[in-house]
């Protein structure tokens, strides 16, 4: 465990890497594209990253176990149904989602850079934690759904 390791919650990570996506669009205005249905685009990449997060916290809810990301070794539950039968992580897939529909609003090919260094971050600091609780508490369960399952799509 290192002293990143499930410490800073996901959804602050994205704000800043949405930030950082919005100051590379200040710094370099000049990289800054236009295209007809860049709003349009946009607003759909972010509704399809919302529905697919929601998904993942019903599908947590349903079974009654945590969707706290600080703490995976508090999980009760190993879920596999609902949208986790596509993805491991629809929550920071969706954040990756919204990440993108901001790049997209912001027309700056600055914003590919955060969505890079967010899904590495959050890869090394979030999930791979997380994958190793999961190991510990569900044993071959867990590591049966991810031969079937794969971590982002």
């Amino acid at each position: 465990m290192t002293s990143l390791d499930n410490r800073i919650p996901p959804p602050l990570v994205m704000l800043v890497a949405g930030a950082l996506a919005w100051g590379l669009a200040r710094l370099t205005p000049a990289l800054t594209v236009s295209f007809d249905g860049q709003i349009a685009a946009g607003s759909v990449t972010a509704a399809l990253g919302v529905i697919i997060s929601l998904a993942g916290i019903v599908s947590f809810s349903r079974a009654r176990t945590t969707v706290s990301p600080v703490n995976p070794g508090a999980a009760t539950a190993l879920v596999q149904s609902g949208i986790y039968r596509w993805t491991r992580n629809p929550m920071y897939l969706g954040m990756a989602l919204l990440l993108l529909a901001w790049t997209l609003k912001l027309g700056h090919p600055g914003g590919l850079v955060a969505i890079v260094l967010f899904a590495a971050y959050i890869e090394a600091f979030q999930i791979r934690p997380e994958e190793r609780a999961l190991s510990e508490l569900f044993g071959d369960a867990y590591v049966d759904y991810c031969k079937h399952v794969r971590r982002w799509l």
